[in-house]
């Protein structure tokens, strides 16, 4: 029932990249501050919130460009621009005398902590968390997270659940919202709960801070469990009465505990790797192959976020994320992606690439690895270039000798959208891994171990007798991965023996 009514939402996220939802919605937040603000809901007139976001965002984009040009490194506009809007959705909006020079110091600062403060490139803090944070202990010049109003909740409210629900982090979320309320009722014990609560939820920054600025990619923990306990800690921290002697935490201050945090227990990776060489792999696919400056770790399966600056971005960006095809035991790094007739500017800036080429890397993240036991029995199940996770899994073991019971149901329409073919066969030769090409085409052709038709679960029963004893998992489009998913589950297989590939953004 919930999947059925998740359908929906899930295609309208997916229509547009990460980046630009979020970039939708805080801009919608602004619109509605404004309208707000002219019927007199607001504190701030809508002149001073149009203006003052104005000023943090062209800071933000150019103080970001200059320091790019510093450090040499690529120039992201979509980031500054969010990081500066952002900004005005927390601090004061009185864009005149000494509070002009606070929004240009609050901007550099924030544009300033992402080149400075950070590890091999990778920032360590959320730049607008720790810009107020520092110009608070600094000028005395605070955040007052203005956004959080009862009049603003229903609007932060629905904007938010997109974002979430875009990112797969509902239960990052939730984790952080139960702490919160969990701990603000034990600081309010002995009177005052239902007040505090009511609080909480009506006028301070839970909500904001939780849809928008825990979830940031860069700076949450690589792993889910990483990520609830990280969110449970920024929950208890931020909660309203939380104090350490006389000192009240902020916000800000919550947020900022909990990426150091993050950064401590997560895999620290930025990179900017080289274009070695391109070329196709199976109709409208083709695999990038790029040299890293550095060796780093990373388990088979695991994807990272790629950012390449190009010309003419359209609503998808300029980022995206890609599973690692390549297997740690390999030297270089390496792409499978599937290109379409209308493709995204992105895609079409990695076709007009060239060797040579370089591309950022990071947000090195993903739950779909194999598990430690090494005697469990798997089933993977791959549609069309989902198939690149088990690509990096099966590489693997074929390097480390390692035998796993493992059977591969790869599904595509003709043998023509079949990717790493001799792969699999050598995985088939030296360790016995069951492979099978479920092709749903019509177009007639041999090949061994190739099944006609779709698959389904009299197809599963067929292939995996020993059903009962065996994990899923399941890599492809997201139509495809629902309803595989759901097929296992009328089969009997449960959640837990169910893992499911996901990454924000397929276009």
């Amino acid at each position: 029932m919930l999947d059925a009514l998740l359908k929906p939402v899930d295609k309208l996220v997916n229509t547009v990249s990460m980046y630009r939802l979020l970039l939708y919605y805080l801009v919608g937040l602004l619109l509605v501050a404004v309208v707000l603000s002219a019927s007199g809901i607001m504190h701030y007139s809508a002149v001073d919130i149009v203006i003052t976001s104005a000023i943090l965002v062209f800071a933000c984009w150019v103080i970001n460009k200059i320091l790019a040009a510093i450090f040499f490194v690529p120039v992201n506009p979509e980031s500054s621009i969010l990081t500066g809007l952002i900004l005005a959705l927390i601090v004061p909006s009185k864009p005149t005398g000494y509070s002009l020079l606070f929004l240009i110091a609050v901007s550099g600062l924030a544009m300033a902590s992402k080149y400075i403060l950070s590890y091999r490139g990778k920032h360590i803090f959320n730049p607008a968390a720790i810009a107020v944070f520092l110009t608070a202990i600094g000028p005395k010049q605070s955040a007052d997270w203005w956004v959080a109003t009862s009049a603003m909740l229903p609007f932060i409210l629905i904007g938010g659940l997109l974002v979430v629900r875009k990112l797969r982090r509902e239960n990052m979320f939730i984790a952080f919202l139960l702490a919160s309320t969990v701990a603000t009722m034990i600081y309010s014990y002995g009177g005052g709960i239902g007040s505090n609560l009511k609080n909480m939820v009506l006028n301070s920054a839970v909500f904001f801070l939780g849809f928008v600025m825990l979830t940031e990619p860069l700076t949450q923990p690589d792993t889910k469990i990483k990520r609830v306990l990280y969110a449970i800690l920024v929950g208890v921290v931020m909660a309203p009465e939380f104090h350490i002697g006389h000192v009240y935490t902020t916000p800000e201050a919550a947020l900022i505990i909990g990426n150091l945090f993050a950064f401590l227990i997560s895999n620290k990776v930025k990179l900017f790797p080289v274009l070695v060489r391109k070329y196709a792999i199976a109709t409208d696919s083709a695999e990038f192959v790029y040299a890293p400056e550095y060796k780093f770790n990373y388990q088979p399966g695991q994807y990272m976020e790629f950012t390449l600056p190009h010309e003419k971005t359209d609503s998808r960006g300029s980022r995206r994320f890609f599973t690692l095809a390549s297997s740690p035991t390999e030297s270089d790094l390496r792409l499978g992606v599937r290109f379409y007739k209308e493709g995204s500017s992105y895609k079409n800036a990695m076709i007009d690439s060239k060797a040579g080429d370089t591309i950022a890397a990071g947000n090195l993240t993903g739950d779909f690895v194999m598990p430690r036991d090494k005697k469990r029995k798997l089933v993977f199940i791959a549609g069309g270039i989902g198939i690149t996770p088990f690509r990096s899994m099966i590489k693997y073991l074929i390097d480390k000798r390692e035998s796993r019971d493992i059977i591969l149901i790869y599904s595509a329409s003709d043998v023509d959208h079949l990717a790493y073919k001799d792969l699999f066969a050598q995985a088939r030769s030296r360790l016995s891994i069951k492979t099978y090409y479920v092709l749903s085409g019509k177009k007639k052709e041999s090949l061994d171990f190739a099944i006609r038709g779709r698959v389904n679960g009299e197809l599963i029963k067929k292939l995996v007798p020993d059903i009962d004893e065996r994990t899923f998992y399941i890599s492809g489009p997201l139509g495809m991965t629902e309803d595989v998913e759901a097929t296992l589950i009328s089969l009997g297989v449960t959640h837990a023996n169910i893992k499911v590939d996901f990454f924000s953004g397929y276009a």
